[in-house]
């Protein structure tokens, strides 16, 4: 188990670098949770982001939730945020959210749970997960997420993560 989770990291820090992504990333004991990992994240300035990935009710369209690790979030705000969000561009709304399982998690991510992070969509060869980025997120200098791996932090700027985002090349906005 300790050398999946370690190639996973491995596996983001040479996306970055092959890319010419600037980023840091500190590496510490488990934080499965944000409970666990605010005991290890250092006081970079960075806001650290929680991830939740999502399922519609069909089952055929998945979304990644990124957003400040201090803030809840409600799925029937979401849900409403969402259909909002998706029927402005002419796509059909999501209908109920739920959690996504971890079989859907490892299939369109590549990843377990406690280790969700947007750098999971270098796994989605096909552009399958839409990502959704809380709107203060806009705001912040440096954000920080696991390496897909919950031993780890990565800190990256606000540029250089949407960057990021262009490279990777699924759908994303700011909520």
């Amino acid at each position: 188990m300790e050398h999946i989770i370690s190639e996973r990291q491995q596996q983001v820090e040479a996306y970055l670098r092959a890319n010419a992504i600037a980023y840091t990333v500190y590496n510490h004991p488990e934080g499965k949770t944000i409970e666990e990992a605010r005991r290890w994240w250092k006081d970079d300035g960075s806001v650290h982001c929680k991830n939740i990935f999502l399922r519609n009710h069909k089952g055929n369209k998945h979304y990644l939730v990124c957003f400040p690790c201090d803030k809840d979030l409600d799925i029937h705000d979401l849900e409403q945020r969402l259909k909002a969000a998706l029927q402005a561009q002419g796509l059909a709304a999501p209908g109920k959210l739920s959690f996504a399982s971890a079989e859907r998690m490892m299939k369109y991510l590549g990843l377990e749970p406690g280790s969700v992070s947007p750098f999971g969509l270098i796994n989605d060869m096909d552009h399958h997960v839409h990502l959704f980025l809380d709107a203060q997120l806009r705001e912040a200098a440096t954000l920080s997420f696991h390496p897909n791996d919950c031993r780890g932090t990565v800190v990256i700027s606000r540029e250089e993560f949407e960057r990021y985002l262009q490279l990777v090349g699924n759908r994303y906005e700011f909520l």
